[in-house]
């Protein structure tokens, strides 16, 4: 001890750093950011001038000189000058190849009537060789003066030799011509499946609009993509996702073999977007594979399972408590009967995955967290996977405290409410929209995690419209004045928790992403205006000048 004394001693004396011997100076940061406003969503510092990554971790968020302080000569530095810097986005509930599919389509969002859906069919049918299927998607009778379902006939006229297969805005129900019915073998003698419904006409032909389980009677004879278009779908919404911002994306309801997919792209470094996957539920008889977790950095997770409760509100498919307002004879579907459901979810919960259950109608909704219910009593410690809700768009307003109660996800998309919004009093009355509909601000207060998404291609994929709906409840045109229910809006603080820490948490995520905090995973966005202090209006035309994924630069313009 003497002798150590001793070299301490003659080691000041000769102005020798005893710390700089025991613990080198940092190595450089491979990218800063700097001359920024940096929203970090940590409590601890909710605001910074700069975010230093060494590798694909954030090192250092703080001042400029702390972070200039690991310049090194290789060090990339990106001059925010004076922007907002925000942690990267995720989208809680998306659809990844259909996304990318429906980039390969006839784009029908928009239409504002059934001969505008025609018009651009005749026009692609043009383009497509004599016999091949005809898809579109993005279409919505509520949007048209004439909210009546759509007929097999008004397409005939326009694409005799195609078989065409369109799908409604929500992906809920398909418009379809006489070419793809007589394909699929369809005729009136053809039962409504289980958990669909089939339109009909004079002497129960099919119409030619299929409701949720009956889109399948036609939508199986469509020839599936193959690996290499799967893989071109993959690259067009990865390229979309990361010129919006959004650095991780859950895919909601994936095939397993779609996951070698995504594994290749990881594999190749071509993939931009970190993919959190529900897988479908496996088929009678199937088991499901061990949950992938941490795969290259976090790059790949597959640890969820997608199941389907009921259908959509604007084909009336959703299972609602009481009658539809606008058609008292029916109250929904229930898409999976509640003992398959039960199977499936069991089955999920046993394999080690997060169950996460579409549920649209307050109906619905009810047996949902029933089923939660009863799986945390089934199997001890499933609590600990936190099931999610997917949607949780219409509820009992005694529902509202079981999510906390039950460690539930409120897992929702606040684009839905504004698109919904015209027509949602009409299809559930007055009282059913004040009580339960779209309750973001009931589900937080009441002490529930709040994922935000915005189930594109449904929606948009931008996460901007996403945050103004979430603040605004208010469409583009900012109507209505004041927002749609404007208690059930959600600060900007709020709701920029819902797509970065909210949704990491809905991930089991929280600990790597969500927040710019030094030890995370380096995902931020430089934005090109501050949506934390711009007017409402404003917020729509943001847009990311860099996204950064892990350290990398995934999408550059304009900085």
């Amino acid at each position: 001890m003497r002798g150590l004394s001793l070299l301490l001693s003659l080691m000041v004396a000769g102005g020798v750093s005893f710390t700089r011997l025991t613990q080198p100076a940092a190595a450089p940061a491979d990218l800063v950011v700097v001359h920024a406003r940096v929203y970090t969503v940590d409590e601890t510092r909710p605001e910074a001038q700069a975010v230093a990554i060494r590798g694909d971790r954030i090192v250092v968020v703080g001042t400029d000189a702390e972070a200039l302080a690991l310049r090194g000569p290789a060090t990339q530095v990106i001059d925010a000058g004076g922007r907002a810097v925000i942690p990267g986005l995720h989208d809680a509930h998306g659809h990844v190849l259909g996304l990318g599919q429906s980039l390969q389509e006839v784009d029908l969002r928009g239409t504002t009537s059934a001969q505008a859906v025609i018009d651009a069919v005749r026009v692609r049918a043009q383009q497509v060789p004599t016999g091949q299927w005809l898809r579109g998607r993005g279409w919505d009778q509520n949007d048209w003066a004439d909210t009546a379902w759509p007929t097999a006939a008004q397409l005939d006229a326009a694409t005799p030799d195609h078989p065409v297969y369109l799908s409604r805005v929500d992906g809920h129900a398909a418009w379809v011509n006489t070419a793809a019915v007589r394909a699929a073998g369809l005729t009136a003698t053809v039962a409504d499946p289980a958990g669909g419904r089939v339109i009909r006409g004079a002497g129960g032909a099919p119409a030619g609009v299929l409701v949720d389980t009956a889109m399948n009677l036609v939508a199986r004879h469509i020839p599936p993509a193959d690996v290499a278009a799967r893989r071109a779908q993959l690259r067009l919404a990865d390229d979309v996702a990361a010129s919006l911002g959004l650095t991780t994306v859950h895919d909601a309801g994936v095939a397993w073999d779609d996951v070698a997919v995504y594994r290749a792209a990881a594999d190749d470094g071509t993939l931009k977007t970190r993919l959190y996957v529900m897988l479908r539920p496996p088929r009678t008889g199937e088991t499901l594979p061990p949950p992938v977790l941490d795969y290259a950095s976090h790059l790949l997770t597959v640890r969820a399972v997608k199941l389907v409760a009921d259908g959509a509100l604007g084909s009336r498919g959703a299972a609602l408590h009481e009658p539809y307002s606008d058609d008292p004879g029916t109250r929904g579907l229930l898409v999976t009967a509640p003992a398959d459901l039960h199977t499936q979810a069991l089955a999920a919960v046993r394999a080690g995955y997060q169950p996460c259950v579409h549920a649209i109608g307050d109906r619905a909704n009810t047996a949902v967290l029933d089923l939660f219910e009863q799986l945390q009593r089934e199997v001890p410690g499933s609590r600990a996977l936190r099931m999610r809700d997917e949607h949780a768009q219409i509820l009992r307003a005694g529902d509202i405290p079981r999510f906390a109660a039950l460690d539930v996800i409120a897992s929702v998309q606040t684009t839905h409410a504004t698109s919904d919004m015209p027509w949602v009093e009409k299809r559930i009355g007055a009282a059913r929209t004040r009580d339960g509909a779209y309750m973001w601000q009931a589900l937080r207060r009441s002490g529930a995690h709040l994922a935000n998404g915005s189930d594109f291609p449904v929606e948009e994929p931008n996460p901007m419209f996403g945050f103004y709906a979430a603040i605004t409840r208010q469409d583009a045109q900012g109507q209505p004045p004041g927002g749609w229910m404007p208690d059930q809006r959600l600060t900007r603080a709020e709701a920029l928790h819902s797509v970065s820490a909210g949704a990491a948490y809905a991930a089991h995520l929280e600990q790597e992403l969500g927040m710019l905090r030094p030890g995370m995973l380096a995902d931020l966005l430089v934005l090109s205006d501050d949506i934390m202090q711009v007017v409402p209006a404003r917020v729509r035309d943001a847009r990311p000048l860099v996204t950064i994924r892990g350290g990398r630069v995934t999408f550059r313009d304009g900085i």
